[in-house]
């Protein structure tokens, strides 16, 4: 049974032996189960679905920890088995029971599986033929499938097998941050570092460190060196201080509201550091959500992309798509 802090998402990707192996390696996969997705019949069995009569897939129902892997990662990796741009046909496998998909059963994942297809599509020459659609039903599979490549290791598969390595080690530890004390802190970040992150002060707009910033890369907390923002996500709102559409990872921000001024203003502060970063506005682009994480150069570090695997940050390159 699943526990509530666990997700799922469903990954047709041609015969299922091999996908269901494949995210098996990935740490912060759970567990995952093969199965018969989205078809018409009730109860379909094997032989069944093999007539590509029944409108299944073949897929794997993947139940993962996101506090330990992120659907987008979960998704690329995806992507690292197929071949997108090929119809109902991976590997020697045709039929329509061999077609490829992402099926969701949220609205949020759905929103992160749209915004993934829209990065990728731009990538491919031919058009993606992958399915992007909501969960309708999932049967598991018979028993004889499950574990299928652990039991016969030897046994067909479309996947190459350097994948299945490239699988276990994707989704690395990720480092642990730790705060640091005041006396450290003195020492170590200059004045105005010290005065914005530790006493919410606010840097001069048009005369700060990243405000025009437009290399790839990815933005830290100054005093831990948590990652925060990328520079994906960094846009040019004509304030004159770095401006995000939203953090990397919603838990690794404080959104504080407070009294100013006779108006209500949302503080953005780290996580683990708990530092002032800056403010939370509702001016953003509205394509993007309609939000703008107004932030001070002075609470950041910028780490361009082409440092990031030295800097210890490589983990997060999945999230660059050219």
């Amino acid at each position: 049974m699943k526990s509530e802090t666990m997700k799922e998402i469903y990954f047709a990707g041609g015969c299922f032996w091999g996908t269901d192996h494949f995210f098996k390696q990935v740490r912060g996969v759970i567990t995952t189960e093969p199965g018969y997705v989205n078809g018409h019949t009730n109860k379909p069995i094997y032989e069944e679905v093999n007539t590509d009569t029944t409108g299944y897939a073949e897929a794997v129902k993947v139940i993962y920890d996101p506090k330990e892997v992120r659907l987008e990662l979960l998704i690329k990796l995806f992507f690292e088995t197929i071949d997108p741009t090929s119809l109902n046909k991976q590997g020697n496998d045709v039929g329509t029971r061999y077609r490829t998909g992402v099926y969701y059963t949220n609205a949020k994942d759905k929103a992160v599986t749209d915004a993934f297809f829209n990065k990728i599509e731009r990538m491919y020459f031919r058009p993606i033929v992958v399915e992007r659609k909501p969960l309708e039903v999932f049967y598991p599979a018979e028993d004889w499938h499950r574990d299928y490549l652990i039991r016969n290791p030897n046994g067909y598969c479309h996947i190459e097998p350097h994948l299945f390595a490239y699988a276990s080690k994707a989704n690395p530890k990720k480092p642990r941050y730790k705060r640091e004390s005041q006396s450290f802190l003195k020492k170590k970040l200059t004045p105005l570092q010290y005065a914005v992150t530790q006493k919410k002060a606010t840097e001069q707009p048009f005369d700060n460190l990243y405000w025009n910033e437009n290399r790839k890369g990815i933005y830290v907390d100054i005093t831990t060196g948590e990652p925060l923002f990328l520079s994906s996500d960094k846009y040019d709102s004509g304030s004159g201080w770095p401006s995000f559409t939203r953090p990397i990872d919603d838990s690794l921000i404080i959104e504080k509201p407070h009294k100013s001024g006779g108006k209500t203003r949302v503080e953005v502060r780290s996580k683990t550091g708990n530092s002032h970063l800056g403010h939370l506005f509702n001016d953003g682009p509205l394509h993007k959500g309609g939000l703008r994480y107004s932030i001070n150069s002075a609470s950041l570090r910028f780490i361009p992309k082409e440092d990031m695997e030295k800097e210890g940050y490589g983990i997060y390159l999945f999230l660059f798509m050219e």
